[in-house]
């Protein structure tokens, strides 16, 4: 296969990743900004490098936000938000160890940390993706679980919010260590300015590992909220039978709440999957650098979604927040009495 950039051309093969991987990043990195490296022009990498920059400054101020109020109140500690706080520290990792990376590439039009530093960004970015989507489904089941639950909190389900925890970071390492072990492989990624899973290559073993990581990774994640935020509604729903009014406002509530997280997942997520599906299975060239961009973006834009839809649409976070950011002491009495 022939990788073309402007005013710079180089062949790979599947059957030597490691060495392609090598020239494609030693490619970028030498070709100057002027030659518009992927196909982008000089005023594409800027646009690029000011919503990557947005995105920077947001996600971790968003989300540094979000952990500081847990790490005041202690009253916020209950299971569910336990998993909520996983989200926030993943999305902020992505804003520390990724979005600078490619902020700075955008920024010169080239990457600028190697083949060793492209691979690490692949990996971390797709570590810390997966663990939030995975994060966001159990998030939804444990809300499920919740309200068909009518029994006290206790010990138990702060130990399975735990494994939870736990079990999405190894479930998200089951994942993305693979490439780093020869299943498909980490590299340069549209423009040349990203790097992520090689969607381009034709390989078995690369089509395979993209089928996966979209099938477990984003589609399951995706079907299991669908399938719990419904059933939720459904329960609001039998209720309403009884009080009608109360349970109307509720609903309305759920609905809306259910809609933003699911339309959100959406326009985050599914971009990037579609877009790497059609990389691996439509022509050579279908994707093209510039296509390639907007999806990669979304999904970084997630981290920024994250904490406004997840935590402070919680009603118990907001009057937290309320509380750090006046410094009222006398409404921490009235914080029992706003729900979860």
């Amino acid at each position: 296969m022939v990788v073309h950039i402007r005013g710079c051309n180089f062949s790979t093969g599947d059957s030597s990743l490691s060495s392609s991987n090598l020239s494609t990043v030693a490619s970028l990195r030498d070709c100057p900004a002027s030659q518009s490296p992927g196909g982008l022009s000089r005023t594409g990498h800027t646009v690029v490098a000011a919503c990557l920059g947005f995105i920077l400054v947001a996600g971790i101020f968003n989300n540094f936000l979000a952990l500081l109020i847990f790490a005041k109140f202690r009253t916020l500690w209950t299971p569910i938000n336990i998993i909520l706080l996983n989200i926030s520290l993943s999305d902020i990792l992505v804003c520390v160890f990724g979005t600078p990376f490619s902020f700075a590439a955008s920024l010169h039009g080239r990457w600028l940390i190697g083949e060793y530093g492209c691979k690490w960004y692949g990996f971390a970015n797709s570590l810390f993706g997966i663990v939030s989507l995975v994060s966001l489904s159990v998030l939804s089941y444990e809300r499920y679980t919740a309200v068909l639950c009518t029994s006290l909190v206790d010990i138990s389900n702060f130990r399975k919010a735990w494994l939870c925890v736990g079990g999405s970071w190894l479930y998200s390492l089951f994942w993305t260590v693979p490439p780093i072990l020869g299943w498909s492989s980490y590299g340069p990624e549209g423009p040349g300015t990203t790097c992520s899973v090689q969607w381009h290559l034709r390989s078995p073993t690369s089509i395979s590992y993209v089928l996966c990581l979209f099938i477990f990774c984003l589609l399951l994640p995706l079907l299991l909220m669908v399938y719990s935020y419904g059933r939720i509604l459904m329960a609001i729903r039998r209720v309403g039978k009884i009080n009608l009014l109360a349970a109307q406002r509720r609903e309305q509530h759920i609905l809306a709440m259910v809609l933003s997280m699911v339309s959100c997942y959406m326009l985050c997520w599914m971009p990037y999957g579609i877009m790497a599906l059609i990389a691996t299975f439509g022509r050579s060239g279908l994707v093209t650098p510039l296509a390639s961009v907007v999806p990669s973006v979304l999904a970084k834009f997630s981290t920024v979604v994250n904490p406004v839809v997840y935590v402070f649409f919680n009603n118990q976070v907001r009057a937290e927040g309320r509380v750090l950011m006046k410094a009222d002491p006398e409404s921490l009495s009235l914080l029992q009495m706003v729900p979860d």
